[in-house]
């Protein structure tokens, strides 16, 4: 399950370039938990929560993404801030979801602003 989600997480990471983001730290550690991603565009920094499933048998994989998780995150990501910038941005948490279909297709849902600090 772990090498699906580091599949995934680089997936992300290409999906996220095509669209012009630029990634700033993967797999960012504090003591609250981790970031799968920090990626910047224009004036925003973005914390992407990434997950990545084969089917919805057991629910979206966003559906994962529960209260608990979230404020993990976003402690995560107070640090960051505090931690490597003075000048102002805008900052967004995202959920991408990866869809890894047996046939090798992968899909994406790239829900922006999934939760708010």
């Amino acid at each position: 399950m772990k090498n699906m989600g580091l599949w995934g997480e680089n997936k992300a990471v290409e999906f996220l370039k095509a669209k012009n983001y630029t990634i700033l730290v993967r797999n960012y550690h504090s003591r609250f938990g981790e970031i799968d991603i920090i990626a910047k565009k224009q004036n925003t920094i973005i914390f992407v929560e990434v997950k990545t499933r084969k089917n919805t048998a057991f629910g979206f994989p966003a559906e994962f993404v529960d209260y608990q998780k979230q404020q993990k995150i976003m402690k995560t990501a107070q640090l960051y801030i505090n931690d490597n910038f003075n000048a102002e941005f805008d900052y967004r948490f995202d959920i991408i979801e990866v869809f890894h279909y047996d046939d090798n297709k992968v899909n994406f849902n790239h829900l922006k602003g999934a939760f708010e600090l």
